[in-house]
């Protein structure tokens, strides 16, 4: 029997003293010794779903490494056509930093404009990222195997993290800029509760309190992610709600509303406007929440190297654009500098496909209309999908960088139903062992998809997706599908177009 290296992958924070299984031949043994984050480098391939650690003890330097990178990178710098500038919701006039500082703190303002390519990643951000950073990135050769495909396909994971997803990428430096500038509360709004959970989480390490406005499918449906964010301290309230004057407009039209991203931020803004103490902190869609995501694709490059492979196509999901944008950024930079050569293409739901169906125009960021209008991709801001089980992708707009990148010819994008996104689930999770969270199962229909393609054709394509969470707190919607409950909703397109003759007509 080889040995075999029993050790949990990304959980070294620093020097420990660690006791370790280890079996050769068909001994085992027990040995103590000391392991150093930068030392011990995990690799998994799903052939066997086993992990093969290598641990030099005595180099630094081995190629093999992948270090955390100590900056987020800007797309903007390396744009010839700048993106259209948010514009103040009253005065229609390219916003201000001052207009901005009732909701954020000024690092955060700096970030959101800035057309710096690197920013520097604060050391105090550095050392919490460091509990589940660098992330795994793993060849899916069972699912290839199930799919008897040529195509060779690596998945970059990111549901590792405390919250179990992508999200505390961000809400880390977020509830940090906060904290350093002496703001005591922070509000913000969440969909599936994923971004909820990695706020209360971050919040939790700067002694902020944290208060949460829950898209109401979401609050009574998903009821563990509500039950994370308290035990990190945080106050969850279903959207709407009667405690803000957009929540109250809203109820008073649909008392059993399922709520939308759109009303949740519109209530969690309206607090935080009227509370010097508070600022408002964003999961998604904005400038600087995508510049924090970028250290997915900044470490995805290495590793990529480190296999030995170039990908042909790059996927992820799309309803913000966080995390399509924090993998897939960093190669349109290779891109553009004519060393690589990917397609890039964004999934999205079909009933609520905001890319593939809305509009590129100004629009605000919330249903109620308190925010700064955003040139975006847009199904009109008052737009309330239905209540499909990927709750963080039940977003109105597009973020305005991606909905640009879009414009500019640099990506593509789908849409798919969510019967066909659970299929692929269940098929990942029967090969490659990991159950996803509802919104990736998106960006895996459309890697099964193509990688059925390339066995049509023969192509051996190497494919990129975007993991960016399990779905340990979405079983309720596994169980639908597994009953045959699972239905497929799809976007009308008289709402969208009565949605759609609301959105604010900017000259």
């Amino acid at each position: 029997m080889a040995s075999q290296l029993l050790l949990p992958p990304n959980q070294f924070t620093k020097s420990v003293s660690a006791k370790v299984f280890f079996t050769v031949g068909d001994c085992q043994g027990l040995n103590d010794f000391t392991l150093r984050r930068k030392s011990l480098q995990a690799t998994r391939v799903s052939n066997g779903f086993s992990l093969r650690a290598k641990a030099d003890l005595r180099s630094t330097n081995n190629k093999s490494l992948v270090e955390i990178p100590k900056q987020w990178y800007n797309l903007v710098a390396d744009l010839s056509v700048k993106p259209p500038p948010p514009l103040h919701p009253k005065t229609f006039q390219p916003i201000k930093p001052e207009d901005l500082s009732h909701l954020f703190p000024s690092e955060l303002i700096k970030q959101e404009a800035t057309q710096e390519r690197f920013i520097d990643i604060p050391e105090e951000v550095l050392e919490i990222y460091k509990l589940w950073r660098p992330t795994p990135l793993i060849r899916a050769k069972r699912l290839e195997k199930l799919l008897q495909t040529p195509a060779r396909i690596y998945f970059k994971y990111e549901g590792g993290s405390p919250a179990g997803s992508h999200k505390p990428n961000t809400a880390v430096p977020q509830a940090y800029y906060n904290a350093k500038e002496g703001v005591k509360n922070v509000v913000t709004e969440t969909g599936a509760g994923q971004w909820g959970s990695s706020l209360a989480f971050a919040s939790s390490l700067f002694g902020l309190d944290c208060e949460v406005w829950q898209v109401a499918n979401s609050y009574h449906t998903k009821p563990y992610r509500r039950l994370m964010m308290q035990t990190w301290g945080a106050k969850v309230h279903s959207s709407p709600s009667d405690l803000t004057e957009a929540g109250r407009r809203i109820l008073e039209s649909d008392p059993s509303s399922p709520g939308s991203l759109g009303i949740a931020i519109s209530e969690a803004v309206e607090v935080a406007a009227r509370n010097e103490d508070t600022k408002y902190c964003l999961g998604s869609v904005l400038n600087h929440v995508l510049l924090h995501q970028t250290i997915i694709g900044e470490e995805c490059i290495q590793q990529m190297e480190n296999f030995g492979e170039t990908p042909d196509l790059i996927i992820g999901c799309t309803g913000g654009g966080s995390n399509f944008a924090g993998l897939s950024f960093p190669f349109i930079r290779e891109k553009l500098k004519g060393k690589i050569n990917p397609v890039i293409r964004a999934v999205e739901p079909s009933a609520c496909p905001s890319l593939t169906k809305g509009v590129y125009a100004y629009d605000f960021g919330d249903t109620a209309g308190l925010t700064p209008l955003m040139k975006m991709h847009t199904l009109g801001h008052d737009f309330i999908p239905d209540p499909i089980h990927a709750g963080g992708l039940r977003y109105h707009g597009m973020a305005p960088l991606i909905s640009h990148v879009y414009e500019q010819g640099f990506m593509e994008a789908i849409s798919i139903p969510q019967i066909e996104c659970f299929q692929g689930a269940i098929q990942f999770a029967r090969t490659e062992g990991i159950i996803p969270a509802p919104e990736p199962t998106h960006a895996i229909a459309a890697t099964i998809r193509e990688a059925l393609r390339c066995k049509e054709t023969g192509e051996a394509k190497v494919i990129l997706m975007a993991m960016c969470g399990h779905g340990h707190f979405d079983l309720a919607s596994y169980d639908k599908y597994l009953k045959g409950e699972l239905i497929d909703l799809s976007f009308s397109e008289e709402k969208i177009r009565e949605s759609l003759s609301k959105v604010p007509h900017v000259v």
